[in-house]
């Protein structure tokens, strides 16, 4: 019987050999690191000319029976958020959720004219989108007044406050998605075919014949692509943050929080890529049977635009996908100081999803 040391010692020299085979690798290094720095470095560098989607939160007190209203209702770039107290809009302002709160008054004359104000307190981290929301209000405005004021009078003008908050920059967007691209890519693909290629060159049976035990070869291979992601992760973490200034909200703290937090995603996409390993009988059916498991989530789990777009449906089906529950806790880390226990659903889903993936993964290894 082995002794428990050995065992240990046996996945560190196994996880050595696997991260040497790793970093010697173009295809692990390519889709695995480089093509996450290209997208960091190209997405980053682009200046977004127009905010996907605008949220309003309708301040407490807000007049909604009026044209104005009705006219910023009717707006499609304009999603209004009902039933938030004081507290609640203060703290999504601040945290960049919203691009402002809306606060409509009417004029305290009594002109037979009926005007309003329609306040906007908007947080830095709306700089983006706070001129677009200005244009697109002064143009709903313009359409009431030409169709009911032909007078050149005006029902409403916009009064805008700047409140303190985040600055939201495109990199606090596209960063932890590219990080979780890379986990997916390395995980799936470099599993799949490393594991697949020691099967096929008999390694794994040689190791079978020794006191190695099956679980010290997968903590060994795991340990390798854990090394290997911390090497990625500061990488792109680094540019992200003294190029694009990337928010780390507590500074190393959340760093490191983040990188704890991908031990979810090293279970996840590893054990998809022990299963697929394990279930081909050939090389030549690993990409197309990966391709599959990852080509959707890069498509639908928001790495490189908000799932915010799709159709209400289909956001719902985005957010059962692992992919989509790691990128969105590492935002949420990232930007908005968010900790890894107060995400409960979000852990609760990678939780799930690691107790599925796990035992298939154990199940399905193969010797030979």
């Amino acid at each position: 019987m082995s002794h428990p040391a050995n065992q240990v010692k046996a996945a560190f020299t196994i996880s050595r050999f696997s991260l040497l085979a790793t970093l010697r690798s173009p295809t692990s290094i390519v889709f695995s690191l480089l093509f996450p720095i290209i997208f960091i470095l190209v997405f980053g560098s682009i200046v977004p000319n127009k905010a996907p989607a605008m949220k309003l939160a309708i301040a407490q007190g807000c007049d909604t029976s009026n044209l104005a209203f009705d006219a910023i209702k009717k707006i499609p770039a304009i999603s209004l958020q009902r039933g938030l107290s004081a507290a609640e809009q203060a703290e999504d302002l601040k945290k960049g959720r919203i691009v402002a709160i809306l606060d409509i008054t009417p004029a305290k004359n009594a002109s037979p004219v009926p005007h309003y104000t329609i306040h906007l307190r908007a947080a830095a981290s709306s700089a983006e989108s706070i001129g677009l929301l200005e244009v697109v209000l002064n143009d709903a405005i313009g359409k009431i007044n030409q169709k009911v004021f032909p007078g050149n009078l005006s029902i409403a003008a916009i009064d805008i406050t700047k409140a303190p908050g985040r600055v939201y920059r495109s990199i606090d967007f596209i960063l932890p998605g590219q990080l979780g691209f890379s986990l997916l890519m390395a995980g799936v693909y470099g599993s799949s075919f490393l594991l697949f290629g020691l099967r096929k060159e008999l390694v794994l049976k040689r190791l079978r014949a020794t006191p190695v035990r099956r679980g010290s070869i997968i903590a060994g291979e795991m340990l390798s692509r854990l090394f290997f992601h911390v090497i990625s992760f500061i990488i792109m973490v680094a540019i992200g943050y003294f190029v694009f200034q990337f928010t780390l909200v507590n500074g190393i703290a959340t760093f490191f929080e983040m990188l704890v937090f991908s031990l979810f995603g090293i279970c996840i996409f590893m054990g998809i890529g022990f299963i697929i390993s394990g279930v081909v009988q050939n090389e030549n059916s690993i990409a197309p049977i990966a391709n599959t498991v990852v080509l959707p989530q890069i498509l639908l789990c928001g790495l490189f635009f908000p799932t915010e777009n799709y159709p209400h449906l289909l956001q719902q089906f985005c957010g059962l996908l692992p992919l989509t529950c790691f990128v969105d806790g590492l935002r949420k880390i990232a930007f908005e100081g968010v900790h890894i226990w107060q995400m409960p659903l979000t852990i609760g889903g990678l939780v799930i999803w690691t107790l599925i993936i796990g035992p298939i993964a154990v199940k399905s290894f193969s010797w030979e």
